[in-house]
């Protein structure tokens, strides 16, 4: 197939799809990973379609969000559904589990409902880690620059701090869920600090209601396969076939 019938063709595709992964069009067009990469960068600079991590989404299609709210307006927001998603998230610690807790308002949310009493904790949020004290729970604050907005310390400091641990499990927010994008957050300090600590976790898990579904922001942290899902409803048929998702319900 020439250059100019295989761009063509993805075009066709992603208008179609309207998000299509690297891998699909691999299979698709029989052709490899290194070419595709190259026709989506040339088909974006043409702007025929958008570059997103993993992908491609349709021009159309594709909203990314670059600013996040403020940790007071977020607190308001499906407050049953972080209930839901916090109680079932703080079952699964066990004794002996080295938790790493998330900054984030269904994160915060979690802390209420740990009965554990024998795990150990460590988070990057501050008003996370003044609970998890109040509570009686052994916890580490990690240390860092401290992002007002959010309520989080971040920065390279934070990230090598994280490095010299190893958890059990890690409680993750997330500003959007995408089949293509992956998780993904506004903010490239908070992302490095959600990679490396995912990467460093036996087991990760992404607290997120069904609004960040469909969602993508600036910066991708994980791949979609990467984390297992607590949420309040059901996801998409996709987000099933890729990843372990549980959903919380009355």
């Amino acid at each position: 197939m020439l250059t100019e019938e295989r761009r063509t063709r993805i075009v066709e595709i992603v208008n179609e799809k309207k998000a299509v992964s690297v891998n699909e069009l691999v299979e698709l067009l029989d052709t490899s990973a290194a070419t595709i990469r190259r026709d989506i960068t040339e088909l974006n600079r043409a702007q025929l379609l958008v570059k997103v991590f993993g992908g491609a989404t349709a021009k159309s299609s594709l909203d990314v969000n670059t600013k996040e709210d403020a940790v007071g307006q977020k607190a308001k927001k499906h407050v049953v559904e972080k209930d839901l998603i916090s109680r079932y998230a703080a079952s699964l610690i066990k004794d002996n589990d080295f938790v790493y807790i998330d900054a984030g308002t269904t994160t915060l949310s979690l802390i209420d409902y740990i009965e554990n009493r024998n795990a150990k904790f460590i988070t990057n949020g501050v008003v996370h880690a003044k609970k998890l004290m109040d509570k009686g729970l052994e916890s580490i604050m990690i240390g860092g620059r401290l992002k007002a907005s959010t309520e989080a310390v971040v920065g390279p400091d934070c990230v090598e701090f994280i490095r010299k641990y190893h958890f059990t499990k890690a409680f993750m927010g997330t500003n959007g869920i995408s089949m293509v994008a992956g998780y993904t957050t506004p903010d490239v300090d908070e992302a490095m600090i959600k990679t490396e600590a995912i990467r460093h976790a036996y087991k990760s898990y992404i607290l997120a209601d069904h609004s960040k579904f469909d969602q993508i922001n600036s910066v991708t942290f994980a791949a979609i396969n990467e984390c297992n899902i607590i949420t309040d409803k059901p996801a998409a048929k996709e987000y099933m076939n890729h990843t372990v998702v549980k959903v919380c319900e009355e």
